[in-house]
């Protein structure tokens, strides 16, 4: 076990990241580029000729009250049986935690729930699972929708499409709308369209600097931006991230106009297309929000993404390390009554 010393050894990490099948961006050093306002930390693992076996990219942040919190979000990577690799990443967080005085370490995995030999060699190192109740009690979301492209051709991936998808991707092409690819400079007209969707569907909205700081963290040879156009009106968007073989749908944007044309479909199955001639193994729709009831009028990000006819993958949840577990969870107690109330408050400011 080591932390990391700089570029060579974020350069040596991305490798292994790029390789190893269970890649995710949101572990790729360069995601910290992202993230302002955290420090960040990487542990890594290696086997006996010193190659990388594992490893866990960490945030730090700095809480009111509580202290310094660490956070790894996706992580940790490493194979499911290796309990050697873990156990380097383990004892590389502990001292971690104790370096920055840390009151816990908190992950999510990128690990589906059917994977008890991950989770067991967890548990026997000390991790701690807690229970999820909603999308509230996460940051990232529990569940993802994951389109597998492996060895299928456009036809294999068309024909797994829900019936109704497929009339409207042909609907908008019928229409003369048009995908095409921006550039750094589009990301203003992007942003713009985020906030005309946010302002719709009761979300806050990221300030156009985000998207250009993830633009230049993650470089233009990872990130894609689809826009989509009816009669030279940008009517949609898509923002995407393709690293280790897979690509991940990370916001999308719509018009308020023309909707009935069917842009969003259209811009997914294109950027599905890419991803398939880049030899992609996996298109990420990500996450939603879960209801029980598919009548919740909440549900309709759940029910457009379902339609692609990927898997419905449950993810593990959140694994935790704390030295003081009744602070924690204080914080995670503070932290949910914050989620449900920072949206009632932001519904009262408008009104005053």
């Amino acid at each position: 076990m080591r932390i990391a010393a700089g570029e060579q050894d974020y350069q040596a990490f991305q490798d292994y990241l790029e390789r190893c099948g269970r890649c995710h961006f949101a572990q790729s050093p360069l995601w910290a580029g992202v993230k302002i306002g955290w420090d960040y930390r990487l542990v890594l693992a290696e086997g006996p000729g010193g190659e990388i076996t594992g490893g866990a990219g960490i945030l730090i942040r700095r809480l009111p009250v509580f202290g310094n919190l660490m956070y790894c979000p996706r992580g940790p990577v490493c194979g499911s049986g290796d309990l050697d690799a873990m156990e380097q990443i383990t004892q590389g967080v502990r001292a971690l935690m104790r370096e920055h005085r840390a009151f816990a370490l908190r992950a999510e995995p990128d690990v589906p729930c059917d994977d008890p030999l991950w989770q067991g060699n967890m548990q026997r190192l000390g991790w701690r699972f807690r229970p999820i109740r909603d999308s509230r009690d996460t940051v990232q979301p529990r569940s993802v929708f994951r389109l597998n492209l492996a060895g299928r051709t456009e036809e294999d991936i068309l024909s797994g499409f829900h019936k109704k998808l497929r009339y409207n991707i042909r609907l908008a092409q019928r229409h003369g709308v048009t995908v095409t690819e921006g550039a750094r400079r589009d990301l203003d007209a992007f942003a713009a369209l985020m906030s005309v969707t946010a302002a719709r569907d009761g979300f806050t909205a990221r300030d156009p600097v985000y998207y250009y700081r993830l633009w230049d963290a993650l470089g233009e040879q990872r990130v894609c931006l689809l826009l989509a156009h009816y009669e030279d009106e940008l009517v949609a968007g898509g923002l995407f991230v393709h690293m280790g073989g897979k690509t991940w749908y990370l916001y999308g944007a719509s018009s308020n106009e023309h909707r009935n044309m069917m842009p969003c479909p259209l811009l997914q199955w294109e950027a599905i297309r890419r991803a398939l001639a880049r030899g992609d193994s996996i298109f990420d729709l990500r996450g939603f929000l879960e209801i029980t009831d598919e009548t919740d009028p909440r549900g309709g990000l759940y029910r457009f993404k379902r339609q692609f006819g990927g898997d419905l993958v449950r993810l593990v949840g959140e694994a935790y390390l704390t030295d003081a577990p009744l602070k924690y969870t204080l914080y995670r107690r503070a932290e949910r009554l914050y989620r449900v109330m920072a949206p009632r408050l932001e519904k009262l400011a408008k009104k005053v």
